[in-house]
C-alpha cells in the first residue's frame, strides 16, 4: 500500500469515529422521543430519519452540495461571517455521513427503548429518582445492546459510504478522499491491484462487523436490545 492509501485509511477511520460520536449524541435523545411518543408528528420525523435508506445517495449529496456550497444558504451564511463554506471539506463530509447514517443509529435505539421494563422506571420515579437519574442509571445500562449495535452499524456504514461523499466532498487527498473514493479512483486508473487490496480490506472488515452485530443480537433481546433474554 502506498502513502496515499494509508492516508485514506486514516482519514476514513477518523471520519467513522467523528460521525459515530456525533450520531450517538443526536440519535439517543431522538430515538428516546420517537420511542415514547405517538402521532403524526413522530411519523413524519421517523420518515425523515429513514429517508436515506431509500433515497439514492447522489440525491442527498446533490442537495447537501447545494446547501453547504458557496451559493447555498448555509454556505453563503458561513462565508458572510468570514468562514469557509463546507463543500469539499472534511467537516462537510462529516455532516453528510451523520445525515446518511442516521437511521442506522436511530432504529436500533428505538426498538431498544420500546422494550424497556416500564415497571422499573416507574418504581425508580416513585422512590424519588429524577428523570436524568433514571435515564443514566436505568435506561442507558439496560439499553447497552441497542447502543452497541447502533454504534457498530453507524461506524461500519460510514466507512462504506460513496455516493454522498463523492458528490459533496469530491476526491481531495488528505481532506475528502476516503477509502471508498480511493478504490474508485484506483479502478478508473486501472490500478486493480491497489483497488483489490483496499476492497478486500473493507470486505473483511464489513464481514467482521456483521458477525459482531449478529452475535450481539443473539446475546441481547430481539433486534439488539439492551434487555437480556
Amino acid at each position: 500500500m502506498s502513502e496515499a492509501d494509508w492516508q485514506a485509511v486514516t482519514l476514513t477511520l477518523k471520519l467513522g469515529l467523528y460521525s459515530t460520536l456525533i450520531l450517538l449524541l443526536v440519535a439517543i435523545p431522538l430515538a428516546w422521543w420517537l420511542a415514547r411518543k405517538n402521532g403524526w408528528v413522530t411519523s413524519i420525523v421517523q420518515a425523515l430519519v429513514a429517508l436515506p435508506l431509500v433515497l439514492p445517495p447522489t440525491v442527498l449529496g446533490f442537495y447537501l452540495l447545494i446547501w453547504l456550497g458557496p451559493s447555498g444558504f448555509i454556505g453563503y451564511s458561513l462565508e458572510s461571517l468570514g468562514l469557509d463554506h463546507l463543500a469539499f471539506s472534511f467537516e462537510g463530509i462529516v455532516i453528510a455521513s451523520v445525515i446518511y447514517s442516521l437511521p442506522f443509529a436511530v432504529q436500533p435505539l428505538i426498538e431498544s427503548f420500546r422494550q424497556l421494563p416500564q415497571g422499573q422506571l416507574d418504581a425508580a420515579a416513585t422512590l424519588g429518582a429524577g428523570w436524568w437519574r433514571r435515564f443514566w442509571t436505568l435506561v442507558i445500562p439496560m439499553s447497552q445492546g441497542g447502543l452497541l449495535v447502533a454504534a457498530t452499524l453507524s461506524f461500519a456504514h460510514t466507512l462504506g459510504e460513496f455516493g454522498v461523499i463523492l458528490m459533496l466532498g469530491g476526491s481531495i487527498p488528505g481532506e475528502t478522499q476516503v477509502l471508498s473514493i480511493l478504490i474508485y479512483d484506483h479502478t478508473e486508473a486501472m490500478d486493480y491491484d491497489s483497488a483489490g487490496t483496499l476492497a478486500l480490506g473493507l470486505l473483511v472488515f464489513s464481514f467482521t462487523v456483521l458477525v459482531s452485530v449478529y452475535s450481539l443480537q443473539k446475546r441481547y433481546a430481539a433486534g439488539g436490545l439492551g434487555v437480556k433474554r
